[in-house]
């Protein structure tokens, strides 16, 4: 039996599933690490994504397997980890209703995330839905199923994790037994910084990404889009890296070279074209080995679909443990 402590991690399915740069720096590089210290499950948060998109026409499914594919790619083992659809351990429903029944209303109306999204929904003109309410019980439906010690989380996750603990708190006062650890946040600096072409932060509802899948060609087409400085209009003309997505996201991936690069833009000695050049060459180099590993995948859908069904199995094992426990505190 293991000794390591259990981390739990997943990501949404949304936009067709394809992951982009920021999930890779603020999600996928740590997880890859993390993977060798702990017993770690990654899921794909399909049943979270109808929270709202159920009204729209997606292919889940589909957007799943791009999201494992990106998973593996950019290097999760899963003989190190558990690799699976969230859809496909039935547990998390269960517990997600049960924990529902222990958990305040007034809880959830106060999470500043769901506040956000409720309003995004009024905006499209969608009915708020009681998963969109409910979200955060069952994210940590998802967490303490397995008993998780740790999650790694933005800062944007914050409030869920928190409320996660109280639910926790709540069911093990309530029910007398001491069945779920408290999770602790393992929070990522890079989350949510990472600027898209545009220069907001990049994601998938803004339209501003550069994704793993991406061709180097439409990696260049993208960075020659991305936003400079307005009033550059000549190469003499003085930059501010500071606002340039371009030079931001050069600082990025060229630690050790962009100060020189941000030097020469400020002193009107290299023009945004040349800086985006670069930039692309730079990006598509990093991406070389993660785009051939993903060819790879696409070529051999039976080993994706093997993976998902090892990893349900492993998933399935240690969620069942925790629900004969929860079933016999609740004396059902």
């Amino acid at each position: 039996m293991t000794t390591k402590k259990r981390l739990l991690s997943g990501m949404q399915p949304t936009g067709g599933g394809r992951l982009h740069l920021g999930n890779l720096e603020g999600a996928l590089r740590p997880w890859v690490q993390l993977q060798d210290q702990y017993e770690m499950f990654c899921f794909i948060a399909d049943w979270h994504s109808l929270t709202t998109v159920a009204e729209q026409q997606m292919d889940i499914a589909e957007a799943s397997r791009q999201t494992a594919m990106d998973y593996l790619a950019a290097g999760l083992d899963p003989d190190k980890c558990a690799i699976f659809r969230q859809s496909d351990v039935k547990e998390h429903a269960e517990l997600h209703l049960l924990l529902s029944m222990v958990t305040p209303v007034g809880w959830l109306e106060r999470v500043p995330t769901y506040k956000d999204k409720r309003d995004l929904v009024r905006e499209n003109e969608l009915q708020v839905s009681y998963g969109l309410l409910g979200y955060p019980v069952l994210q940590t439906a998802d967490i303490i199923v397995y008993r998780a010690h740790l999650v790694p989380v933005g800062k944007d996750q914050e409030a869920h994790l928190e409320i996660s603990r109280d639910i926790a708190r709540r069911f093990n006062r309530l029910t007398g037994e001491d069945i779920f650890p408290e999770p602790e946040g393992l929070i990522s600096e890079t989350t949510g910084e990472l600027p898209g072409t545009d220069g907001r932060k990049m994601s998938k509802s803004y339209g501003n990404a550069i994704y793993l899948s991406d061709t180097p060609k439409q990696t260049q087409k993208k960075i020659n889009s991305a936003f400079t400085t307005p009033t550059k209009i000549h190469i003499t003309d003085p930059g501010i890296p500071e606002g340039c997505a371009a030079c931001r996201l050069r600082r990025i991936y060229d630690p050790d070279g962009y100060r020189t690069q941000w030097d020469e833009c400020r002193a009107g000695l290299r023009g945004c074209g040349q800086s985006k050049k670069e930039l692309a060459e730079i990006i598509n180099a990093t991406l070389e080995p993660i785009r051939a590993r993903r060819a790879e995948l696409e070529a051999d859908p039976p080993f994706v679909d093997q993976v998902l069904k090892q990893g349900a199995e492993r998933a399935r094992a240690a969620a069942a443990e925790t629900l004969t426990l929860v079933r016999r505190a609740l004396k059902l």
